[in-house]
């Protein structure tokens, strides 16, 4: 069954089919009858997770497998130490509290250029990592400590990475890797049924 990762360019729908025309994967993925694990919005980029594997569709989406999800976020201003113990602490989203795993300040890193540019002039970088992906999620809680996303990229899912892919290009999961992502989410069911 294929399993693929791929590089979703900004700009770029989180299905195959648009009826505004808008760009989405089918301009992208030539790999029949696999489907998103998980979405990222028109303005997100990133890793996406394409698979045929219902259950491991399943596994890699839903929170209670704790799985880890790691985004670089750009912010207006400058974040601070103060502002990640509020992520860590958590903060209300949509009448929900919504807490970061792990967050941290991280120099802005070497990614390909985003087109349109950011053009605020005074930035910074998070690193923001969540079990859940509820829509707009790190949008929101970053706007709810005061500093506003201008550029969101998901760097991982679990153990895979966007290391060696460039916006729009795919590649399928190695044997080893696909073994390591069923191997993670075989643990976490099996830490959910102990008592």
């Amino acid at each position: 069954m294929p399993t693929l990762l791929f590089n979703k360019p900004y700009g770029v729908l989180s299905q195959f089919t648009d009826p505004e025309g808008r760009p989405t994967l089918k301009d992208y993925i030539p790999v029949p009858r696999v489907y998103p694990a998980g979405r990222l919005d028109l303005r997100s980029e990133g890793l996406l997770v394409l698979t045929d594997d219902p259950t491991l569709a399943h596994g890699l989406t839903h929170p209670l497998h704790k799985l880890p999800k790691e985004y670089w976020v750009q912010v207006a201003g400058r974040p601070t130490p103060a502002h990640v113990r509020r992520l860590l602490a958590g903060v209300w989203v949509d009448g929900r509290l919504a807490r970061a795993v792990r967050a941290g300040l991280m120099p802005p890193p070497r990614l390909w250029p985003r087109t349109p540019r950011v053009r605020e002039t005074e930035t910074g970088w998070l690193r923001v990592v969540l079990h859940e992906g509820r829509k707009h999620q790190v949008r929101k809680m970053t706007a709810a400590v005061g500093l506003p996303t201008l550029r969101l990229v998901r760097w991982a899912v679990g153990p895979l990475t966007l290391h060696g892919l460039q916006p729009g290009q795919w590649r399928y999961l190695t044997p080893s890797e696909e073994a390591r992502l069923r191997r993670m989410l075989r643990q976490a069911r099996a830490r959910r049924r102990r008592p």
